[in-house]
């Protein structure tokens, strides 16, 4: 009997031997010390998070698991709006946040906001807003909050969803309730419209009550994230009035205590962020769009009454966005900047 015992022991630890050659413990490709971030974020995990949430994977395994950074959802630390205020007071190291939702706490971030900016192609829209998160203005707005602008959320063009009427012409858009901010919304209100300003989590409920008419988002993810399509009866095919500016930032106290090798790995994995989470939206595009033609309206508008919303809504919204702004900062620089840096992108 202890013969057997001592034959199975020696077997079992020869085994353990043997596991223990065959897969080594793997070796850090980046070296640090331990460290946890927190990073805030409101509503579920959905496709303006993938690319985080891959950046968060590949930090964790290059640091083998050193470097631990967690989007907590659900607004559980932080409502939406006060995403920056949290960074300010050192609650956490990240957030996302969304222009519109405070545009006096990060005015020159509004630009984004602007109605038909040339943004529309994906590749010119990285482009740009990539090299604008490192634009003085923008990195002063977020200077005020002891945050560091990281990377866009790259929203997709803004089309509009909303129940009966059915807006089929520029001049169905007159009274109606929209969800809409910053210039978005300010060109809506030149048709029209009555501008809304609801968080985006309570623009469902919102429909339910009757309190709203239509609701403008990112298109297509954001209308299903927000249940927005499940009370929408038609929606907007080619408006594409414009997008706005959702993005991530860091705590600038945490961020300077990072080693450089950290700094650096977070810098190297901003075209990560971004590529994935454009892959994120077409995948939701490819689901989405078939089923809101299914099920809902589209409305197309012709190339006449487009080019008449853009000449009713464009220039002299942006015109005034410009004026209400210079004294604040150099409006007229950040909006040539766009302009600019997206030529830059139509050449290359």
């Amino acid at each position: 009997m202890k013969i057997s015992n001592l034959a199975a022991t020696l077997a079992l630890a020869t085994a353990l031997v043997g596991t223990s050659f065959a897969t080594p413990l793997k070796a850090a490709n980046v070296d640090g010390p331990k460290v946890f971030w927190k990073i805030s974020m409101w509503g579920n995990p959905r496709a303006l998070s993938a690319g985080m949430e891959e950046m968060i994977s590949k930090v964790s395994d290059e640091t083998d698991g050193n470097f631990q950074i967690k989007i907590f959802y659900g607004a559980q630390l932080s409502s939406n709006r006060e995403n920056l205020d949290g960074i300010k007071l050192n609650a956490f190291e990240g957030a996302a946040i969304c222009n519109f939702y405070h545009p006096g706490k990060n005015p020159a971030w509004m630009v984004f906001s602007l109605p038909f900016l040339p943004l529309g192609d994906p590749q010119v829209d990285k482009y740009v807003r990539s090299r604008m998160m490192a634009h003085p203005a923008i990195v002063a707005d977020m200077a005020k909050w002891n945050a560091v602008p990281y990377v866009s959320g790259l929203l997709p063009q803004y089309e509009i969803l909303g129940k009966v009427p059915v807006p089929t012409t520029l001049e169905g858009w007159s009274g109606m309730r929209v969800r809409a901010g910053g210039g978005l919304g300010t060109a809506m209100e030149k048709l029209g419209a009555v501008k809304q300003t609801l968080p985006a989590g309570e623009t469902s409920t919102a429909f339910q009550r009757g309190a709203l008419d239509a609701a403008a988002f990112p298109f297509t993810y954001a209308h299903v994230a927000f249940k927005i399509a499940d009370e929408a009866e038609w929606f907007t095919g080619n408006l594409a009035p414009g997008t706005s500016e959702c993005g991530w930032v860091f705590n600038k106290t945490a961020y300077d205590a990072l080693p450089p090798q950290y700094q650096q790995l977070l810098q190297d994995n901003r075209d990560l962020v971004m590529d994935v989470t454009q892959a994120a939206y077409a995948e939701q595009d490819a689901k989405n769009l078939p089923e809101f033609e299914a099920n809902m309206t589209k409305i197309v508008y012709t190339d006449e009454e487009l080019a008449r919303f853009r000449e009713i809504a464009g220039k002299p919204v942006w015109d005034k966005w410009i004026a209400a702004n210079s004294d604040k900062f150099d409006a007229q620089g950040v909006f040539d900047a766009v302009w600019a840096l997206a030529d830059e992108a139509m050449k290359q």
